[in-house]
């Protein structure tokens, strides 16, 4: 039995692309380490592929090169993501060391 010109075209169009696969919890922590269940059920939640936590990724290390190169700026599972990701970042104040307590002599 022939395809119909509806289905080739179709079949045409999937063969070149790669399938995007769901992140698993594994996917998850080789690519931000250890954390917690919580934020790997936020990540995994996304519904995003490997590929878009990579590019949240590079976004968070350091966006000037990506602004450079003239990418628009994130949205979608990319923006969620870089959402998730930037709490995990330390903030300024727990960067700081605690510095000498004074105490009464």
């Amino acid at each position: 039995m022939a395809q119909r010109p509806a289905r080739r075209e179709r079949d045409a169009a999937f063969k070149g692309m790669k399938a995007m696969t769901r992140l698993t919890r594994d996917d998850v922590i080789k690519a931000v380490g250890e954390v917690d269940d919580v934020t790997i059920a936020e990540i995994i939640g996304t519904g995003a592929s490997a590929d878009e936590l990579a590019e949240a990724q590079a976004w968070i290390v350091n966006d000037d090169p990506l602004l450079n190169d003239g990418k628009p700026l994130p949205s979608g599972r990319v923006r969620e993501l870089i959402d998730i990701l930037a709490e995990l970042e330390p903030s300024e104040d727990e960067d700081e060391e605690a510095g000498a307590v004074v105490g009464d002599v």
